[in-house]
Order: structure tokens, then C-alpha cells, then sequence
């Protein structure tokens, strides 16, 4: 993917678009394509760390040339409190993305200059790779890290610890006299390398995106000196940044590391299917291997997994700041690992969730650095039963099927007889209700200082979609592992949770479903939502036949757009037009209208029922999220988007569920 800009583009076009490297462990690297840190996010090495999670280690990187000529210049821009200094970024002439990793050209008085960064996969370490390409040499390249050792989404505001820096054998740390954070370790290879040791705070940093999410927006760098080296053709230059221990960091030479990165992601592509090798699927498949982890600090699980001959993985929900999520690892798994050839993994993923269940439910989400989950959710183990489905229909695994069924059975019964948070099954109709005061439950889970927005408390029509799916899969299980008998009672709650459903969540005055009913106040929520989609889209549809096509009409007259589905219909009074602000705004903007990436997903998949024979048009439907591509992250998907054009990206930059289902909808609906 290229990314071409001029001088007269402005400097907002390299500003809002943005790179991502993901290492395998949960941390990454990522910025603008104009090397300006505009995010508390940004940086060079944002390391997975045990006890800290992820951690900014090495924020920024200013890097000047001066040539033959004796002309300085800086290469791409930089902000401060001053304003923007474009002088360097005009020197751009391409920034592209090779198997996902980024690449810049730049042209400097006729010196093309390519830099690229790559992150060792499994370990904390980044390179940064320098050659001339054209021009009159030596180059003299300077490159001055700027550090403010923290956790990824602290304040940028907060005050710089002190440092130090080791220096030995051309070998550098920049160490804390904050004990919990390891040395940054730096080392430079290049012809006539060396270090010269002048302090400088790099002062009042503009992180202009936290200003307009309502963060603190300025804050200082430390940096301990500057490398110089001289740049010349067939002599690149690389600085190599890490907190692993030396004999780790270095244990490849850096154009090695290059290549057997390079090599490990081309073997992504060659295990995806044949038509996701190339074009808009081969960027969703590259885009995919940042999500699949294995999850560091993690110690206990890690153990288990490894004794029963498995290797630790989960699914990061999004970058940069969510952790792995239940219900976002359940959504994603057939998109990220299924489609992409990687069964392995997926069986890895849905054995781990299996050994955290507890009293029927998997977490919903791990916080930053810990290895407990937190179990507040209705849907996420609803969501397990079918990424089970997906895993043992892909990969034909009995095996793990009758490894997990007990688990599956144990799940079905606490939801039976009731569980955490009020979740549990009506014994007067079938159907699942959930919600207590202060949690927010469902997949709308927004909440801020105590306020939950979208409460949805009473039988949520997606929480019964899923439970109408879940039985009947676990139905299908129970009569092919042990006979009809076996599965007749959970046959049974599947055709009462059906009739009810029908009876109870069809909205006549509406034509659609109802968003929730039997709610708090004893009253259905009519509101125009698209989590009505699920009662046609999975598997195992909850909604008669009859009224399939006025549900998908309703969704795609009023909730469609070109990047997915509204969250909320246009005419409810707390619709909201655009997702910006700070944190509260935000929230109350969440799913009240926002657009979401990944519910074009199961919205393709209802349609495709009503119109089996119309793949055109099926994939027609993805254009808008297949161009974003190019936007925002590049290669990534975002996710949410402003409800009205021009349908803004917002939220995170790269988010799993999105980029699962826009290459599982693409790969299903791909031409022969």
C-alpha cells in the first residue's frame, strides 16, 4: 500500500494517517507518517511488559541529515507548543506499507533516503534500517531519542523521571529511578557510529489528538545525547532499541531480523486461502497478525497451556488501548484465525477461555497488566458457543469438542438456573434476562463516571438470539457425542426460547424487533438498534422466516452506511451525529448512533439469506470499509465512524472485530 503526498497537501494529510507493528506479544510501534506523536500512544517501542503491560520505552526518534553539501535537515516534521514545524516532511515523497510494514522515501537535495522499522516478533525489540538509495554520500544521519518511561495510556503530562545512561562497548541503557520499568538498551550499527552524551528535554510536546479527546495534551521528553553515523550506498545503518537482555536483542543481526520477519509474514499470506493473497484480503490478513498474541505476564495460564501442549495465545480487542476482550476474542476468531488458515491458533485461544470460566461465564475483558479477568458480561459466553461452532465445522477437531463440552454444559446450566448479575433464564417464558445496577452487560457497554448509557437491562433481543444459537448448538453436540436423549432437554429450551422470542420481541407498529423487553421499568424499548440483526445472521436464526425481510429493510433503510451500521436510528431523540469530545461526550455518543465497523459483518449476513444467489452486491457492501485502508491506520480498519458523512474514523485505529469481519464477509463472498 502507497501513501503519496506533496507539500501542497498540507500537513494534515501525514498527520491523520497513522502506521502500526505489532509484535506478537500485545506491544507495538506506532505513529503518524509524518513522525509526529499526536497520541499518548505513540512511540517507537511500546513494550508488553509482565506486571506493567504495555509501557512507551522509546517515545520519539528525531532524525537529521546533513549532506556532502553541509545542508541539515530534518526528516519528516515535528509539533510543539509552538505550532507545527512542517521543514523535513516536504522531503517525503513515499510512505508505503511492504507485508505491512512501513516504509518512507525520502528526497533530499537528490540523497533518496529509505527508512524502514521492523519489531522482532516475540520479543521487545525494534529496528530502524536507514539506506541511500541514490545520491552523493557519505550522508551524516543523527538520530536523538526523546523517553519518558510510562504505562501507555498514563497522562503525557506527568513529571520525567531521572536518568542515567550505561554506556560500554558501543552498547547503551537509559535506566529510571523508577524501579518498576527495565532499561531501554540502544545500539547503533553503521560505519564510524558513535554516541555524544548532551542532555536535553525536549519540552511541551503536543499530543494534539488527547487535546481533542479531552486528555492532557502537552508534555516533556528526556533525551540523553544524540548517535551520529555515516550513511553511505551499500552501507545502511540501523538503531536497534529494546528492553530485552542483550544476548536477546542482539541475537540476530538486524537485516537478518528484517528478512525472517518478512519471511514469517509472507508465510501468513501462503497459509491464508489462495484469494487472500492478494489485494484488499492479503492487507486484512497482515492486518489480522496484530491482534493474535500471546499474552505476557500471564505466568499461570501460560503454564497450563504449555503442559497440555498448547502455546498461550488470546486476541488484543484493539489498538491502542484495549486489552483482550471475551466477547471481541469470540466475535473476531473466525476472521482473524479461521479464515486466515491459523486452526491452531484458534484451538490455542478457545482452550484458554475454557480454563478462566467461572459459575458459566468467561471474562469479559483482562485489564492492562493483570492476569485476573473480570467476568461482567452477558453475551461473551454466548458469543464461545459459536466460535466453538465456527472452530469444529472449519476444523473437524472432536478432540477439543469433547474437551470443552463439559465446560459448554456447565455454561448452559448456571445460565438456566442464574448466574452473576442477574443473568439468567425466565422460568415463566425461556428467555435470558440480565442486568444489575452500576454493570453494563451487553456488547453497548459504554459507562463513565458511574453512568451507565445504554443500561439495557431486562432481555436484550441479540443476549436471546445468541441463547436461541447457543442451545442449538449445544444440541447438535449432546446428540452427536451421546445420542437424542441426551440432548432433548436442551432441545426443549431452545423451542420455548424460540416461541417466545417470536411471541414477545416482534414490534408490530414498528415492522422490526424490539431492542429490549421486559425491562426495568416493566416497558419494551422500541428503540431502532442494530442488535436485531443477530436474530436472522447466526447460525441458528431465532426470528420465523416471515419476517426477515421488513427486520433487514428497517436495518438497511435506517442504520446502513458505507463503513457499517448506525448504532441508533436517526429519528430517536438521543441519536448522536458525531463521535468526538472527551470522555463523557464520547460515551453518550458510543452507541447512541456511531457507526461500527464490524456489525457490516452479521448485516451481511442476513442479507445474503434473503439473497443467496447476489454475491455482487454482498460485496458491494464492504467497499466503503475496504477503502479505509488506505485512511486513518493504514492497512487497518477503524473502530467506529461518525454517523453522518463524511463518516469520520474515530476510536481505536485498528480494531480485531472489524478486521475479522470484513475479511471473513470478503473471503465468503469472493469470486471463483
Amino acid at each position: 500500500m502507497r501513501i503519496g503526498w506533496r507539500p501542497e497537501d498540507g500537513a494534515d494529510a501525514l498527520l491523520e494517517r497513522e502506521w502500526l507493528v505489532a509484535n506478537g506479544l500485545g506491544g507495538y510501534a506506532t505513529g503518524t507518517v509524518a513522525g509526529v506523536c499526536t497520541r499518548r500512544y505513540h512511540g517507537l517501542l511500546v513494550a508488553s511488559l509482565p506486571g506493567l503491560g504495555r509501557t512507551v520505552m522509546l517515545s520519539h526518534l528525531s532524525d537529521r541529515v546533513r549532506l556532502p553539501s553541509r545542508r541539515a535537515v530534518r526528516l519528516g516534521a515535528e509539533e510543539s507548543a509552538v505550532g507545527l514545524a512542517l521543514h523535513g516532511a516536504e522531503h517525503l515523497q513515499e510512505f508505503r506499507l511492504e507485508l505491512g510494514l512501513p516504509v518512507w522515501i525520502f528526497d533530499v537535495d537528490g540523497a533518496v533516503i529509505e527508512k524502514r522499522l521492523v519489531l522482532t516478533h516475540g520479543q521487545n525489540t525494534v529496528h530502524l534500517a536507514y539506506r541511500l538509495l541514490d545520491g552523493e554520500g557519505p550522508v551524516r544521519l543523527n538520530l536523538r531519542p526523546g523517553v519518558h518511561f510510562r504505562p501507555h495510556d498514563a497522562p503525557v503530562s506527568g513529571p520525567l523521571q531521572k536518568f542515567r545512561v550505561l554506556a560500554a562497548e558501543g552498547r547503551y541503557e537509559i535506566t529510571s529511578d523508577d524501579p518498576r520499568f527495565p532499561p531501554l538498551r540502544l545500539l547503533l550499527r553503521g560505519r564510524r557510529a558513535a554516541f555524544t552524551f548532551e542532555e536535553d528535554r525536549l519540552a511541551e510536546v503536543v499530543y494534539r489528538v488527547e487535546a481533542s479527546r479531552g486528555y492532557d495534551q502537552q508534555g516533556d521528553l528526556h533525551s540523553p545525547g544524540f548517535f551520529r553515523v555515516d550513511l553511505d550506498r551499500g552501507a545502511p545503518v540501523t538503531l536497534v532499541a529494546s528492553t530485552e537482555p542483550w544476548e536477546t536483542a542482539l541475537a540476530m543481526p538486524s537485516d537478518d531480523a528484517l528478512r525472517a520477519e518478512r519471511a514469517r509474514r509472507e508465510g501468513l499470506l501462503l497459509r491464508a486461502p489462495d484469494v487472500a493473497r492478494k489485494g484488499p484480503a492479503a492487507e486484512l490478513v497482515l492486518a489480522a497478525d496484530a491482534f493474535v498474541i500471546e499474552p505476557a505476564g500471564r505466568v499461570q495460564e501460560a503454564t497450563h497451556a504449555r503442559a497440555e501442549g498448547d502455546q498461550p495465545r488470546t486476541i488484543i480487542a484493539g489498538y491502542h488501548w484495549f486489552t483482550d476482550w471475551g466477547r471481541d476474542t469470540m466475535i473476531s476468531l473466525e476472521g482473524l484465525t479461521l479464515a486466515t488458515g491459523q486452526a491452531r491458533e484458534a484451538g490455542a485461544i478457545l482452550r484458554a477461555f475454557a480454563r478462566h470460566v467461572r459459575d458459566g461465564l468467561i471474562p469479559n475483558l483482562f485489564p492492562e497488566g493483570d492476569a485476573e479477568g473480570l467476568y461482567h458480561t452477558a453475551d461473551a459466553t454466548l458469543w464461545m458457543f459459536h466460535a466453538v461452532d465456527r472452530y469444529v465445522a472449519t476444523t473437524g477437531d472432536r478432540d477439543t469438542l469433547r474437551r470443552l463440552l463439559p465446560v459448554m454444559e456447565d455454561v448452559v446450566r448456571h445460565h438456566l438456573r442464574g448466574t452473576r448479575f442477574g443473568i439468567g433464564v425466565d422460568p415463566k417464558d425461556g428467555l435470558l434476562r440480565q442486568g444489575e445496577q452500576g454493570y453494563q452487560l451487553t456488547w453497548m457497554d459504554a459507562k463513565v463516571d458511574g453512568w451507565v448509557v445504554t443500561p439495557r437491562r431486562g432481555k436484550a433481543v441479540e443476549i436471546n438470539a445468541l441463547w436461541y444459537h447457543a442451545l442449538r448448538i449445544l444440541e447438535a453436540w449432546l446428540e452427536e457425542e451421546r445420542g437424542r436423549d441426551a440432548a432433548r432437554p436442551i432441545s426443549e429450551a431452545a423451542e420455548r426460547a424460540r416461541t417466545s422470542f417470536n411471541r414477545r420481541f416482534w414490534y408490530a407498529d414498528g415492522g422490526y424487533l424490539y431492542d429490549v423487553v421486559d425491562g426495568e421499568d416493566g416497558k419494551d424499548d422500541a428503540a431502532c438498534r442494530p442488535n436485531q440483526i443477530f436474530a436472522i445472521s447466526l447460525g441458528h436464526p431465532v426470528l420465523d422466516r416471515s419476517r426477515w425481510e421488513p427486520v433487514v429493510e428497517t436495518v438497511r433503510a435506517r442504520l446502513l452506511t458505507p463503513v457499517g451500521l448506525r448504532s441508533l436510528s436517526r429519528d430517536h431523540p438521543d441519536y448522536k451525529a458525531s463521535y468526538h469530545g472527551d470522555l463523557r461526550t464520547r460515551d453518550a455518543a458510543y452507541h447512541q448512533g456511531t457507526v461500527w465497523s464490524w456489525l457490516i459483518g452479521p448485516y451481511v449476513d442476513a442479507w445474503r439469506k434473503l439473497h443467496p444467489d447476489d454475491g455482487k452486491t454482498a460485496r458491494a457492501l464492504l467497499d466503503g470499509l475496504v477503502a479505509e485502508l488506505g485512511h486513518a491506520c493504514i492497512g487497518q480498519i477503524s473502530e467506529v465512524f461518525d454517523a453522518e458523512p463524511p463518516f469520520t474514523p474515530r476510536g481505536c485505529v485498528a480494531q480485531a472485530w472489524g478486521v475479522a469481519e470484513v475479511l471473513r464477509v470478503l473471503l465468503e463472498t469472493a469470486e471463483p
